[in-house]
């Protein structure tokens, strides 16, 4: 076999993590050690010899660099310290920038030299929405009081909508709308490139009810259940920041899922489910548990990932810190623009909102590219995992 090393890949992957990669000498200690790999598909050897090799074209369309959960055992036993576990964050790390749509954001959200564009943008952007809507102000207590959050862009006589609702959707429905075409345009491509590697081939195709059953709520619920995450050994406690960090982000999904169907819904017939909801509704108790969740999972993760690179000599790099940052924004200053509007004082609660506003659209804005992508990427590989060793498929080919 004739192997042309991609150099510029090589060095992408030192740069974002995987510097210690030359240090590995085949020895295959990782695939030993690594709870995850099996006898018949054994990882992550094979992935540093691809590495080496800079058979990008192979390892962008490997199903094990996104089934590996970096539990660290490789990188802890390597009598080399070559730190696989590295190694295959970095590769994920560009196949989000490869797979990305489109190509120039995707691109820009792969550098921490960008980090002032990519904060500048949503935070303009919410900005002028915010001088466009009429409503930049800060409100008097009365009406703080009275309206809470509900007329941070202002307030109209209009029965079916309200003009807050109307400008938090306009800006964060046309993000979540472009974050989840560029994910599922980005997973399909991933699909096709597995398909190709792994020569899949398919006798009949199973429906998308039938897909969605057999193959992508199996690995959700895994994923949920956390049951890969917890055959970890050295890196085990990154579940207890994992687990409840998913957890608080299925909670705010319905807390947003009901306060959009109160508000958009509901809200044209019943006016009065505008205004804020009352402390006393379970859901709002489920919001605030989840925004706890959501500070006591990432700061977990926070910890988890100083003290790796403090005692382990982990590389720092921005892939890992990016998403970090991102996350205890979103939570942060949730929370305390909601302990500023229960205590009153709009002067500190609004442009904590602001912020607040311009964390939650960054959050969406850049999903498909950041670290964060890993949950709709390895979710597609879970899937196709299963997929490939199901009746649907006819003819399997090994690597």
């Amino acid at each position: 076999m004739r192997v042309e090393p991609d150099l510029e890949f090589i060095k992408y992957l030192k740069s974002a993590g995987g510097d210690s990669l030359k240090k590995c000498f085949q020895c295959a200690t990782c695939s030993v050690v690594c709870p995850l790999s099996t006898d018949d598909s054994p990882f992550p050897r094979k992935e540093m010899i691809w590495s080496q090799w800079g058979l990008k074209d192979k390892l962008i369309a490997d199903t094990d660099v996104l089934l590996c959960h970096q539990c660290g055992d490789c990188t802890a036993y390597c009598p080399r310290g070559a730190k696989p576990g590295d190694v295959l964050g970095a590769i994920r790390s560009y196949m989000y920038t490869h797979y990305g749509f489109p190509q120039g954001l995707a691109k820009l959200a792969s550098s921490g030299k960008n980090t002032p564009l990519l904060i500048g943008i949503p935070a303009v952007i919410v900005l002028l929405m915010w001088i466009i809507s009429g409503g930049m102000h800060i409100p008097s207590s009365e009406e703080f009081a009275h309206n809470g959050f509900g007329h941070f862009f202002g307030h109209w006589d209009f029965h079916w909508l309200t003009k807050n609702v109307a400008f938090i959707d306009a800006i964060m429905l046309p993000t979540a709308g472009l974050a989840s075409y560029a994910a599922f345009k980005g997973v399909t491509n991933l699909w096709k490139a597995m398909t190709k590697q792994y020569g899949v081939n398919v006798e009949f195709r199973p429906s998308t009810k039938q897909f969605i059953a057999e193959f992508i709520m199996p690995s959700i619920n895994e994923i949920i259940a956390h049951t890969r995450f917890k055959k970890c050994g050295v890196n085990l406690n990154r579940a207890k920041g994992h687990l409840p960090l998913l957890l608080s982000f299925v909670g705010l999904l319905i807390v947003t899922g009901y306060s959009a169907f109160t508000q958009d819904v509901l809200g044209a017939f019943i006016p009065s489910l505008h205004g804020p909801i009352s402390q006393l509704n379970p859901i709002k108790w489920l919001a605030n548990i989840s925004a706890i969740a959501l500070i006591f999972g990432i700061a977990t993760l926070w910890a988890n990932r100083s003290s790796q690179e403090a005692e382990e000599g982990k590389t720092r790099n921005f892939y890992d810190w990016f998403l970090i940052y991102e996350i205890m924004a979103v939570g942060v200053t949730g929370l305390a623009a909601e302990i500023f509007r229960l205590v009153n004082i709009p002067l500190l609660a609004y442009p904590i909102y602001y912020f607040h506003l311009v964390a939650v659209m960054m959050l969406f804005l850049y999903m498909p590219y950041t670290k964060f992508a890993h949950l709709i990427y390895r979710t597609t590989a879970m899937a196709f995992e299963r997929y490939r060793e199901s009746d649907y498929v006819t003819t399997k080919s090994s690597e």
